[in-house]
């Protein structure tokens, strides 16, 4: 009996030895570095397919999106919200935290280029033209909101410079962002929307009616920076050179867009 006893109390003092060695030669280990990147929502899909692209180069360091209307996202970093990258739709949202001495100096670039287009549901054959839009049997045309999308802000300089404001007004409909303008059209509560091309090309269920020539609006292009408030700088600055190298830029034509030179 004693001798069993023995027995237990040195098989407890040998893996409790065990353990504290265990612990004691244990590699520490290191969370990853999560990067948090507000963007436009137009940039979804591509940013999605492009981020396990880029893990394989930086194993350590984990993607956290925050899609939705350029204007909103500037709303919430200048409220605090954190973000290390911030890329919009357009030029005046980047420029507004450039003028505030939010950005890193240095790391303002332009990702990419996009185009305007109308999309109508596929069984559509009324609207083949911008002009095509006054037709009576055209009731709602989706368009985003213009104070915080890029794209409706895009869509108001078409109608202005084809003189159709006034006879569009009352059939306009705004939306948040633009891909609510898409799911507008595509569920028939919009006859016709206002969207960029690489939207368009996310659905099965509309179709392009018309393609505005890029004199009929300001140039659309996706500015991108790193955030001063950021606190992971020298991270998000990889990513960035990650976008542009020829892989990430591949998958960005592959989407639609237009990558600059």
């Amino acid at each position: 009996m004693k001798r069993k006893h023995f027995l237990t109390v040195l098989s407890v003092a040998l893996i409790s030895f065990s353990i504290v060695l265990g612990l004691q030669f244990a590699q520490p280990t290191t969370a990853n570095t999560t990067l948090l990147v507000s963007a436009a929502a137009s940039l979804k899909e591509v940013l999605e397919e492009i981020e396990p692209l880029y893990q394989k180069t930086r194993a350590d360091v984990d993607l956290t999106y925050n899609f939705g209307a350029s204007g909103a996202l500037l709303q919430q970093i200048e409220q605090g919200a954190p973000a290390d990258i911030f890329i919009s739709a357009a030029r005046r949202q980047m420029d507004t935290l450039d003028q505030r001495g939010a950005l890193v100096p240095g790391t303002r670039g332009n990702l990419a280029n996009n185009r305007l287009a109308i999309v109508v549901p596929k069984a559509s054959r009324i609207v083949t033209s911008f002009s095509s839009l006054k037709e009576p049997e055209i009731k709602r045309v989706a368009i985003g909101e213009p104070r915080s999308v890029p794209a409706g802000q895009y869509a108001e300089q078409v109608l202005q410079k084809l003189n159709l404001s006034n006879d569009l007004n009352s059939k306009l409909v705004y939306a948040n962002n633009v891909r609510q303008v898409l799911a507008a059209v595509e569920s028939s509560n919009a006859d016709a929307g206002f969207v960029y091309v690489t939207d368009a090309q996310i659905s099965d269920k509309v179709k392009i009616a018309a393609i505005a020539a890029e004199s009929f609006h300001s140039q659309i292009v996706y500015p991108i920076a790193v955030l001063k408030s950021s606190k992971n700088a020298d991270v998000a600055k990889s990513f960035l050179q990650y976008l542009s190298s020829n892989e990430a830029r591949g998958v960005f034509r592959k989407h639609g867009f237009i990558v600059p030179k």
